[in-house]
């Protein structure tokens, strides 16, 4: 067995990557009672609060404010964002509604339209060791935008209209700022300490990611979400979202090279640009789209947001091990 097969197949054993694909496998195929998939719905929100009270108290303030005059690495994320993810959704809604049907098509425009997920995006740059504070603010500056920008794109895009109202917004500033803003002002007196505890803030990190996961996959299961479309379907969107972010890692990747990025900003770029909030797209479609189309163009949501988990949390585990 080459050198090559084996790092494979380390990286593929790694028990963050296999403990994630258990959580989605259990979450889709036992049944998980109303009080349970409540519980885990609140755990996971005391998961994210605490994980972002740790990031503020982890990250010196001079760190966060040069992530936010960073403007090639912010200006890349929305870019991704806003601009290459929306293309791309044209393009491979119409190449793939033949084989999918018009509902999940429909579905996999709306998923590009969305902002970038936070918690994930920032966990998963912390395992790789990237610019954390730049991407708690692009990530957060993504959602942000997008409480306006997207309902707009979906309008232009789709057809569709309605607006998540100030929900989703006061969801990002009390659950994710709020603490995040909290954290820093403890820096000076916690940072030291959470910084030499770093496998502290790893465990949250990778916590909080099965806790979503488990949470999102549960809620969907119960809803009836799997039953709508046919395998042959779910096998072909699964396909294309394998693809469509298989396209967008690569370009964020090669783009952060061509802005001039270092390594860490570069990784920050490569999580965040590439990610589309679950958070965010399950309530915004109840509202933008009638109740029988919502469930619909949901899946492919949920089908993504799972495979950029995985496919990501390889990544990051990847970049992880590079010398220190």
């Amino acid at each position: 067995m080459t050198s090559g097969a084996r790092a494979v197949i380390r990286t593929w054993v790694d028990p963050f990557v296999a403990a994630l694909v258990a959580t989605m496998v259990v979450a889709v195929v036992v049944p998980v009672p109303a009080p349970v998939r409540h519980a885990a719905d609140v755990a996971a929100d005391v998961a994210v609060v605490l994980l972002f009270l740790l990031y503020g108290m982890r990250l010196p303030t001079r760190d966060v404010l040069a992530g936010l005059r960073n403007v090639r690495l912010q200006g890349g994320i929305l870019a991704s964002t806003y601009v290459l993810f929306p293309v791309l959704g044209v393009v491979l809604a119409t190449a793939a509604e033949p084989v999918i049907g018009s509902d999940l098509a429909r579905g996999l425009l709306y998923l590009s339209l969305l902002p970038s997920t936070v918690q994930s995006s920032v966990a998963l740059t912390s395992v790789a060791r990237g610019n954390v504070a730049g991407a708690i603010c692009g990530a957060t500056v993504s959602n942000v935008v997008g409480m306006v920008l997207t309902p707009l794109l979906v309008l232009a895009f789709m057809g569709a209209s309605g607006t998540l109202g100030l929900g989703g917004l006061r969801s990002v500033l009390l659950q994710l700022l709020l603490p995040f803003v909290l954290g820093q002002a403890l820096q000076p007196l916690a940072g030291t300490w959470v910084r030499a505890h770093r496998p502290l803030t790893l465990a949250v990190d990778r916590g909080t990611i099965l806790l979503v996961v488990f949470a999102a996959v549960a809620a969907a299961s119960a809803g009836g979400v799997w039953d709508t479309v046919g395998g042959g379907e779910i096998a072909a969107l699964l396909g294309a979202c394998v693809l469509l972010l298989g396209v967008v890692l690569a370009l964020t990747w090669w783009a952060g090279a061509r802005l001039g990025l270092d390594l860490p900003d570069r990784i920050a770029l490569l999580m965040c640009g590439s990610k589309k909030s679950l958070a965010t797209g399950l309530p915004m479609a109840s509202v933008l789209f009638p109740a029988a189309a919502a469930a619909t163009i949901a899946v492919p949501v949920i089908v993504f947001h799972q495979t950029q988990l995985v496919v990501c949390a390889v990544i990051a585990r990847r970049l992880a091990l590079r010398p220190r």
